[in-house]
């Protein structure tokens, strides 16, 4: 049995063999990025300078975005290098590094995800003690508790499965590095790390679910008994969008990994990997700024403000 080095690269999985069409995924892949780092940048910035947005909510929010530009930007540029150069490597310490800041963002997420269903259901079940109980350190101890919990997990998991040993394979069923497909190609028998992670992880899991399935039972059965439609509107309003994000974290997550990892990856299974690793960050700013009359506010307010301080700026350089 050959163990393997650090100096040894893995083959990640290939949209096709074509070069021509290798260099349309790396510019597709190459807007998609660019796309969510301009809207996630955008709601970091705004609820940054915006005076009205400096709630929990959206100092939660802002965080999620911080999140979710970590998250994607472990994985889609490794994927835009090697469309447009035609490789299909990464090195072993890279590999790692996927794995590990993978699940340490992923993980951290939920927690922030749990946070603030928890921040919702105390605005609309306990409106007269929100500010009390959702004061400001409170809200920085569960920003940071959801750093220290993701990168546990994530020094958890990419040990396990890095202790492995990889045999004559490296061929990774995968467009980058994650735990199912490094697992699928390693050629020991016992996975015991790997196999108490999963236990801590899917205890994890399920505790987050729970918790956010009781707050928002609770924020519904109070939705319900508003008299006014008016005010049942604005709850659903703040509340949907992040319901939204949460089921669709949530269900591409499962999928990720309770997903059977194929021995020969198809297109179909290109799709569906970038589905579940791409598509719910690169949708957060569009659910949120689409839905969110306060971010959009702000946003228009913040262009006005940068029209005016280049209007007055340009009449003073020609006076």
């Amino acid at each position: 049995m050959t163990n393997h080095t650090m100096d040894t690269d893995f083959f990640l999985m290939e949209f096709t063999d074509s070069k021509q069409l290798q260099v349309l995924q790396g510019f597709l892949f190459l807007l998609i990025y660019l796309e969510f780092l301009t809207g996630n940048l955008i709601i970091i910035m705004l609820v940054t300078v915006d005076h009205c947005l400096h709630t929990p909510m959206y100092f939660f929010l802002k965080n999620l975005s911080v999140f979710d530009v970590c998250l994607i930007s472990v994985t889609v540029p490794k994927l835009i290098l090697n469309s447009l150069s035609h490789r299909s490597t990464i090195s072993f310490l890279g590999c790692v590094c996927q794995v590990l800041f993978v699940l340490s963002f992923g993980t951290s997420e939920l927690f922030l995800l749990t946070v603030m269903s928890y921040d919702r259901y105390v605005a609309i079940c306990c409106p007269l003690h929100y500010d009390a109980i959702m004061n400001r350190a409170v809200c920085v101890e569960t920003v940071a508790a959801s750093w220290l919990v993701g990168s546990l997990f994530g020094v958890l998991y990419s040990y396990g499965t890095f202790s492995l040993s990889f045999c004559d394979t490296r061929i990774v069923p995968q467009f980058f590095c994650d735990v199912p497909s490094l697992l699928k190609i390693s050629c020991s028998n016992m996975h015991a790390t790997v196999d108490f992670s999963l236990i801590l992880g899917i205890i994890y899991g399920f505790f987050c679910l729970v918790s956010i399935v009781f707050s928002y039972v609770y924020i519904f059965n109070t939705v319900l008994r508003m008299p006014l439609s008016q005010g049942r509107s604005k709850v659903f309003s703040t509340c949907m969008p992040h319901l939204i994000v949460i089921t669709t974290f949530l269900v591409t997550a499962v999928t990720a990994y309770l997903k059977p990892v194929p021995d020969s990856p198809q297109l179909l299974d290109f799709l569906i990997s970038v589905f579940y690793s791409v598509m719910p960050p690169s949708m957060n700013p569009i659910i949120y700024s689409l839905r969110n009359k306060e971010i959009k506010a702000a946003f228009w307010n913040f262009l006005w403000k940068l029209d005016h301080y280049e209007f007055y700026r340009g009449n003073n350089h020609s006076m």
